[in-house]
């Protein structure tokens, strides 16, 4: 922490610790200098380090037993995705945030990942609100299927796909418990053409920051293919303002236009928060609206 200079108060002092004082290890006693070629230890934390200091967990005293038992397994599951993040560095600096392989996500998933809220995103569930959903819906890299489960409660006909057999289960599972009719497959996304369906509206949280250039690519042609003209595609993605490098890539809008410059309009890009059971502020985000042409 840096103490701001005042002209009429000392930085140091000479008088002696007060009673009971018991001096920090790694920091100078009160009245004592760092011994040459020392620097004072800082608490200031480097922006590259993505560890959330501990009073950004929810607090313990404020959650339900569900909530504690889902914020256990996001910090668990961020500790697998941190290690595996490290080991793709070894791949070269392109694969420093991804892409991930559907195995790296079955891993994920033999805990709750912290993007699995359990609940519709916020973003997503006021587009619902605000009728915008409309006609047959896509969740794309549907997880465990809340977004296509919101939409099959609002009277839509829904699809789910995931490269997680693990997730896909979870998703079947949760649509039988609660009597929608939503329908899941294991599916790669940038196969949509074989699926031989069409849909009116696509959403996405947080596949579109995990792919590499090519595969976005592939990912726009496999939309324009399954979306007729009039559809509309809604991304949820991590901004360029999230600090550190670890993670998912950090996307900027100028990223996202050039994506879908061929054969889409951008009707909106939006500052939104993507929640997560790791931290209640959640991470800053784009909400990403277009309709195809």
């Amino acid at each position: 922490m840096t103490v701001p200079e005042r002209p009429d108060v000392p930085l140091t002092s000479n008088r002696p610790p007060a009673p009971g004082h018991r001096p920090v290890p790694g920091r100078p006693a009160p009245g004592r200098q760092p011994a040459p070629g020392r620097q004072p230890v800082s608490d200031k934390r480097s922006v590259s380090d993505t560890r959330l200091p501990s009073d950004t967990r929810p607090k313990p005293d404020r959650m339900s037993v569900a909530e504690k038992r889902r914020a256990a397994d996001g910090w668990r599951a961020a500790e697998i995705m941190t290690a595996a993040e490290r080991r793709l560095r070894t791949a070269g600096p392109r694969l420093a945030h991804g892409p991930r392989r559907p195995a790296d996500f079955e891993e994920f998933y033999q805990v709750t990942p912290p993007w699995d809220i359990g609940r519709p995103q916020p973003a997503f569930l006021a587009l619902a609100d605000a009728g915008v959903l409309r006609g047959r819906v896509l969740d794309l890299g549907c997880g465990t299927g809340e977004h296509a489960l919101l939409a099959a409660g609002r009277g839509l006909d829904a699809a789910g796909v995931d490269t997680s057999a693990v997730a896909i289960g979870r998703a079947q599972a949760k649509a039988a418990e609660r009597g929608l009719a939503a329908r899941f497959r294991v599916w790669d996304a940038l196969d949509l053409p074989a699926l031989g369906e069409n849909f009116d509206t696509v959403l996405d949280c947080g596949l579109f920051h995990v792919l590499t250039d090519d595969d976005r690519a592939a990912l726009v042609l496999a939309l324009g293919a399954v979306v007729p003209a009039g559809g509309r595609y809604f991304m949820l993605c991590f901004s360029d303002s999230v600090p550190g490098d670890l993670g998912p890539r950090r996307i900027s809008q100028a990223e996202i236009r050039s994506s879908f410059a061929d054969g889409w309009q951008v009707d909106a890009i939006e500052p939104a928060t993507l929640a997560v059971t790791i931290d209640p502020a959640g991470i800053p985000a784009w909400l990403a609206s277009l309709t195809r042409r």
